[in-house]
């Protein structure tokens, strides 16, 4: 899994327009898995996105919201509901999507605020489609 999860990474850094970096996050552990990045970073940082990542999918506001969504819906599945999270930052744009397959493993794109949003969600869809359906 290792060799796969490195090469999702490192072609999001090629195919996702002006991607600035990538990365792949085990929501079951809370630990980045891999990153690509044009910039180094200190690992304080990298940690944190991890942490960050984990808390914007599965933290207790969230958790309690897809309660609510099932419960209202009849909806008895572990199924999560949130599958992609954009977030522009003062010059950034971070997009976070979860594996189709696995919903525990979660890619990670940074690009200048400049990109252009439907490329940038089309080439990551179809990278995480062609890769992680692997995993």
């Amino acid at each position: 899994m290792s060799d796969q999860v490195i090469s999702v990474a490192k072609r999001l850094r090629q195919e996702v327009p002006d991607c600035l970096a990538s990365g792949v996050v085990d929501m079951a552990t809370g630990m980045l898995l891999t990153c690509e990045t044009t910039d180094s970073h200190p690992s304080e940082v990298l940690d944190l996105l991890a942490g960050a990542t984990l808390d914007l999918f599965q933290g207790r506001t969230v958790t309690m919201i897809e309660d609510i969504f099932k419960e209202r819906r009849g909806v008895t599945s572990s199924e999560r509901y949130f599958q992609e999270i954009l977030v522009n930052s003062t010059n950034l744009t971070h997009l976070f999507v979860r594996n189709n397959q696995s919903s525990d493993v979660v890619a990670v794109v940074v690009c200048p605020k400049s990109v252009n949003i439907g490329m940038l969600f089309a080439a990551t869809r179809r990278v995480m489609k062609e890769h992680m359906s692997m995993m």
